[in-house]
């Protein structure tokens, strides 16, 4: 089903929903002995605050009607992951039998809460970079087992991805400089067993260990937690040569500062370990 769904869709998501769905339900909706099940009723979800939505095309997969139900069973998504919504905006409709309804909405709803969280919050971060070209990506600091969901949801939010994970990006971090020995030998290391599409990413909290990590051959710089006058200065000095991140305790009031120093793209943790619901 791709009703809602802001493409591409993320690998694994139908996974993803029946094993939230079996953590709620186990061996039974022991509740549902209050309803008679096999009743018809109409529904709706509203958004309850201004937001961008996300998570439409799950709801609508959960609450869609099941094999050849009557035809006045239904599922209707009112609006697409990525679109902006408000408070009393309704965002899915239909008719279906209470007792499937009621056993499959707390789901449906956990999904479109925490989704269109990550992506409204990742709305506001670039909407406070407008006129700038630097660009708002993610890190890996997900909720377990929903990293792909909440990366996508980045994207609703008109952020971008950093790396999925270890396997598709080498950044080499302190703790891999000190267990290397120095960043120049961390950066060998990489450079002479990873192949020349993947890029190699260093952390540097210094002007010095900047130079040190282009010098090694890095492909992407991260400023890690240094102020904006150093930023800056990096970037004057080196510009054209690698790719700038930033990073490091960016909120919504310092993240276009940040951005006006000229770094290419600033990564914010938050907006998939913090976002509200």
């Amino acid at each position: 089903m791709t009703v809602g769904w802001k493409h591409p869709a993320p690998e694994g998501w139908v996974e993803s929903v029946w094993a939230a769905l079996a953590e709620d339900v186990g061996p039974g909706d022991l509740s549902s002995i209050a309803v008679n099940p096999e009743e018809v009723a109409n529904w709706r979800v509203d958004a309850q605050a201004d937001g961008v939505a996300c998570g439409i095309g799950i709801a609508a997969y959960l609450l869609q009607p099941e094999f050849d139900d009557p035809q006045d069973d239904e599922c209707e998504a009112l609006v697409d992951d990525g679109e902006p919504v408000g408070p009393g905006t309704v965002v899915l409709r239909g008719r279906t039998r209470v007792g499937r309804l009621l056993t499959r909405e707390r789901t449906a709803l956990n999904y479109l809460m925490l989704l269109s969280g990550v992506a409204t919050l990742t709305n506001r971060y670039v909407r406070k970079l407008e006129g700038l070209s630097t660009q708002v990506v993610d890190t890996r600091k997900t909720i377990p087992g929903m990293r792909a969901l909440q990366k996508y949801a980045v994207r609703c939010g008109g952020g971008r991805n950093h790396r999925m994970g270890l396997y598709d990006g080498v950044m080499i971090k302190d703790n891999h400089i000190e267990a290397a020995g120095s960043l120049t030998e961390a950066v060998a290391r990489a450079k002479h067993l990873v192949g020349h599409m993947t890029r190699i990413e260093v952390e540097c909290e210094t002007l010095d260990q900047v130079k040190e990590a282009i010098e090694a051959g890095a492909d992407v710089v991260m400023l890690d937690n240094m102020d904006p006058f150093s930023m800056a200065e990096a970037v004057r000095n080196y510009r054209g040569h690698v790719v700038f991140e930033a990073s490091g305790g960016v909120t919504l009031d310092t993240v276009r500062p940040i951005a006006e120093t000229g770094v290419d793209v600033v990564s914010v943790g938050a907006l998939t370990h913090s976002a509200p619901a």
